[in-house]
Order: C-alpha cells, then sequence, then structure tokens
C-alpha cells in the first residue's frame, strides 16, 4: 500500500508498504485524512531531534474501521486517531494522564506513521467522529492540544484576560478553547500573514512591535491573568512571562530544545503559576469533537490546504519553505 516516508532531511517519497499486521486488542483503520502538522515540516527540514530516517510521518488521522477485531468498533465506524501511543502502567498513565506517559511514543515521530492507506492502533486510542466530516476529524488532534492548555489552567474562567503568544495551529487552538471558555483573549504574533488570519478569526491582534505601543499597553494593563506561549521559540519563551499580573499563570505549550530563564524575583514577585501543557487525553478530543459539532470552530477557514496522498513530495516542501497563508494542509487518501 501507499505510504508517504521521509528518508532523510529535505526528502520525501511515495513508497510501497506492508499492509500492517493486527493483533489483538487492535482495530485497522482505513485512512482517509492527514492534517500535516509543524513536526512533520521540521522532521522534513531536518530539525527535529530523535527522529530516525527513514520512517512513514503522519499523526494527525481520521479514518473508517475495517476490522473491529473483537472490540466495541463496527466496520465502517468514522474515528479520529488518538497517535499517543502509551504504557499504562507509568504514574502518569494511572493517573489519566498518558499524554505524558514515560515511554509514550507519537506514530509518525518515533513509530511508523499514519500518512498512508491503512493502519492498526490500539482500540483506546480511536474515538467515533459521529457528526462531523472526516476532513473535520483530522484537524482534532492539533485543536485538542489547545483545549488540553486550557483545561489546564484551572485560573481560567469566564472574564479572564489571556493572552496567547503565537498563532499557529497550536496557538489558535488555545486561542479558541480560550474563547470558548469564556477569557477575553488577545494574541500576538510576529508574522504578517498570521497576524491578519487571526485578526479575520475574530481575535483581538497585536504585531510583536505592537507590544510596544499604547493600545497593547491599555489591553495588558499590570498584565494578563494567565499568558499562553505557542511560540516554539525560546526567545518567545523567556521574554512572554513579562506579560503576566502578579498572581497570574504562564502556561508553555509550545516546546524547543533550550533553556528557560526567568529571574527569581519576577516569579516570585508574581507569585506566579508556571506550567507545560503536552498533547491531550480523551476528554481533550472530545471538547474538540463537541465544539465542532456545535459550530464553535470554523474549521472551512483552517484548512486553508489539500493535497493528495500522491501530491505530498510535490506540495509538502513548498509549505514547509513558504508557509504564508498556510493555516493547516490536509491530506485525501
Amino acid at each position: 500500500m501507499r505510504a508517504i516516508s521521509c528518508t532523510a532531511p529535505e526528502q520525501l517519497a511515495l513508497i510501497d508498504i506492508d499492509r500492517p499486521e493486527l493483533r489483538p486488542g487492535w482495530v485497522r483503520v482505513a485512512v482517509r485524512h492527514i492534517g500535516i502538522c509543524g513536526t512533520d515540516y521540521h522532521i522534513f527540514e531536518g530539525n527535529f531531534p530523535y527522529f530516525e530516517y527513514p520512517r512513514v510521518i503522519g499523526h494527525e488521522l481520521s479514518g473508517t474501521v475495517v476490522d473491529a477485531n473483537g472490540s466495541g468498533f463496527a466496520a465502517g465506524d468514522p474515528v479520529v486517531v488518538n497517535p499517543y501511543l502509551t504504557c499504562g502502567t507509568c504514574p502518569a498513565c494511572r493517573e489519566n494522564r498518558a499524554n505524558c506517559c514515560e515511554t509514550l511514543k507519537v506514530i509518525g515521530v518515533h513509530a511508523p506513521g499514519g500518512m498512508t492507506e491503512e493502519i492498526v492502533m490500539p482500540a483506546g486510542n480511536l474515538y467515533r467522529a459521529d457528526g462531523i466530516s472526516l476532513r473535520d476529524a483530522a484537524m482534532v488532534e492539533f485543536l485538542a492540544i489547545g483545549a488540553h492548555a486550557i483545561r489546564r489552567t484551572a485560573e481560567l474562567r469566564p472574564g479572564t484576560r489571556a493572552l496567547v503568544v503565537g498563532s499557529g495551529p497550536i496557538g489558535l487552538g488555545v486561542a479558541f478553547f480560550a474563547r470558548i471558555a469564556g477569557a477575553d483573549v488577545t494574541v500576538v504574533d510576529a508574522a504578517p500573514d498570521k497576524i491578519e488570519a487571526t485578526r479575520d478569526l475574530g481575535f483581538r491582534t497585536f504585531s510583536v512591535a505592537d507590544t510596544e505601543g499604547g493600545e497593547f499597553a491599555a489591553v495588558r494593563d499590570t498584565g494578563f491573568d494567565a499568558v499562553f506561549d505557542a511560540t516554539g521559540s525560546i526567545r518567545a519563551m523567556n521574554a512572554s512571562l513579562f506579560h503576566t499580573r502578579n498572581g497570574a499563570s504562564y502556561t508553555l505549550v509550545g516546546v524547543i530544545k533550550g533553556d528557560l530563564v526567568f529571574p527569581d524575583s519576577e516569579v516570585h514577585r508574581r507569585e506566579l503559576t508556571i506550567r507545560a501543557s503536552r498533547n491531550a487525553i480523551k476528554a481533550d478530543f472530545e471538547h474538540v469533537m463537541a465544539s465542532i459539532r456545535q459550530g464553535l470552530i470554523p474549521t472551512d477557514r483552517l484548512a486553508t490546504h489539500t493535497t493528495s496522498l500522491d501530491r505530498v513530495p510535490a506540495d509538502m516542501p513548498i509549505w514547509a519553505h513558504v508557509r504564508t497563508g498556510v493555516i493547516k494542509a490536509v491530506v485525501t487518501v
């Protein structure tokens, strides 16, 4: 069957692979759509640590059940795929925090991925996608990361003044679910196309340069109640702490190799709560699907680009190098 392999940095190939073997407790799924993630672009560019070439990529997936293999599913059921393979026995897994399992592997990153025609996954990693399109179902995983960050931030409640730094797909997910939770949301980004797109989605948005001006200062006041970094920039992650008010929280959603360096006096003066947010759990996937069904997420405006499995080797390098205007590219199998 056809699959897309990243064989080396800057090299993608449409290859033929064997149909995966079905094992007890796992379900066979026909892949219908794949979202191309920032991680996929980093892998293509050779900038993602711990990735071993060659490997089939892809982890933002939707599909239909082919062989339920004795699970509670039926052939033809539409599903969203949770791409996180976990041990189920470590302390985090036992606390229903499998998103940070001690041995977590993400398909398409640490294990063979889903940019292919069929996959097999544990039954517990599949969630019924009733009432949403399969294209939208392929966007649930990245949105769930934003939903998880909001759920992790207990301080966020209706009326909370929230700042999201970075308006790529993950930052937009954070912004949408902060707004759904009732927060007053402000967004900051450096890229002109992202600023324009974020404003068009209804968010008060500033450029990085604008944060030195009076309009931003008026919104900022003495600082925001909750600040979220979704940039993947160590410079931004170190700087965004200073947008918090005393008694606020700072949630790190973006991740990158590098050292966080904060003045202890500023952290203590604010009595600041700093937390990380990683991946998502089933409750977050379900929240995203419910929000899509309710029309709270404008998925048609997020899926800006489309391609077919056969055209990925031609199209993905273009989007990797020139991402202007790209929010989410979705592959149809």
